[in-house]
């Protein structure tokens, strides 16, 4: 199983945009977590399909786009030739999910399903065959800088449990109030992907990116 640090870029510094990506290459980030929202499905809104393509010209990272947005079927192909290599739709949002997921593989690249605190497990373990990872929200989508909430360790233990027991190659990826702390607390419950905001961008950004990867690293290689 791959362990991947995936910094959100929703807490960069968009004035520097481009050159902290760069320094994120440069500390051995391979994953960058791209958070669209459209001021619908959550209250916030953040950016789009142009800055993704701008972004893309000057990056090989692995582009992860998280879409908290409403019926997002409507704009799968758009963000895929804007540079996405996986997208992931909320349950919650689609009227069709099992569609939405279709039209994502079918664009050729990797296909992800997320759930809010709120959402059971068990709404969408009957698509664990069908996507390549699922996102556990563990704070409420939408806002930046919140406290993880304790109860959703569960659901991401239930997960890896479930993925385990049928066998499958199904990511766990973990989003919201990721600090030292939680980052042991997440893994330990068997989540390998770790979106991570403020806990990256802050004070020294290649220097705190070294460091979380190195404890990534150290926290694997202990399971």
């Amino acid at each position: 199983m791959e362990y991947q640090l995936c910094p959100s870029i929703l807490s960069a510094d968009f004035n520097r945009l481009g050159e902290q990506i760069k320094t994120l290459e440069r500390a051995g980030v391979k994953w960058l977590h791209i958070d669209v929202m459209d001021g619908d499905f959550v209250p916030s809104i953040s950016f789009g399909m142009p800055v993704i393509k701008s972004i893309r010209k000057e990056s090989g990272l692995f582009f992860d786009v998280h879409l908290m947005v409403t019926a997002p079927e409507r704009y799968i192909k758009d963000f895929v030739n804007c540079g996405a290599d996986s997208i992931t739709v909320h349950a919650e949002a689609c009227d069709d999910l099992e569609l939405a997921i279709n039209l994502i593989k079918d664009a050729g690249v990797k296909a992800g399903v997320s759930i809010k605190p709120a959402t059971p497990v068990n709404d969408i373990s009957h698509l664990l065959e069908d996507v390549d990872l699922v996102l556990v929200m563990t704070v409420q989508p939408g806002f930046g800088g919140q406290k993880y909430l304790d109860e959703c360790t569960e659901k991401i233990r239930e997960l890896r449990e479930l993925i385990e027991k049928e066998e499958l190659e199904v990511d766990i990826q973990v989003d919201g109030g990721i600090n030292d702390e939680t980052i042991e607390t997440v893994i330990n419950a068997g989540a390998n992907l770790i979106v991570a905001g403020s806990y990256v961008f802050w004070d020294n950004l290649e220097n705190n990116t070294k460091k979380i990867i190195r404890k990534i690293e150290k926290l694997s290689e202990n399971l």
